[in-house]
């Protein structure tokens, strides 16, 4: 018993990819501080440095601002065939959103996902990923997305902080 928690403990920290009983139940992105965890109830199983748009500080208000949304949503449909590397979409907008546009007399945009590398450039994640370059997705590297695509669920919630 103690050899297979040892055992799975050096598997999650290791970078190899996950084991069968990682699966997330809820992702949370730390947005000032670039960083996206992923949650077996209480405990952190990984953790991976992320991008975001290019213009990250505020909650996504309108098509274009290069923003990535804050607040609560879900992981709910994911494309294996993306223009990047995997993709995971996040439910923004919600419906709040979708007001507070409409309020404003912009479109709220959308889109939103978490992915990989544009396809063909994964090489370039080395620099890519040391600034904000997305249209306000949440962008890791190749490798990185493939472990998520393997953890995280449709439906997952998906917090997005400051």
């Amino acid at each position: 018993m103690r050899l297979a928690f040892l055992a799975v403990t050096l598997l999650a920290s290791s970078g190899l990819p996950a084991a069968a009983a990682d699966i997330a139940d809820r992702v949370v992105v730390h947005k000032e501080r670039r960083l996206l965890q992923l949650f077996q109830g209480d405990q952190v199983i990984r953790e991976y440095a992320v991008a975001h748009g290019g213009n990250p500080l505020g909650h996504k208000r309108q098509e274009g601002d290069e923003r990535t949304p804050e607040g609560l949503y879900l992981l709910d449909w994911r494309n294996p065939g993306s223009g990047y590397h995997k993709s995971i979409h996040v439910s923004y907008p919600a419906p709040a959103d979708v007001a507070a546009a409409a309020a404003g007399g912009v479109d709220p945009g959308g889109m939103i996902m978490i992915h990989g590398q544009r396809n063909y450039f994964g090489w370039l994640a080395f620099l890519t990923q040391r600034f904000d370059w997305t249209n306000g997705c949440i962008a890791v590297t190749n490798a990185q997305m493939d472990e998520i695509w393997t953890m995280v669920p449709n439906n997952t919630p998906i917090e997005i902080k400051p």
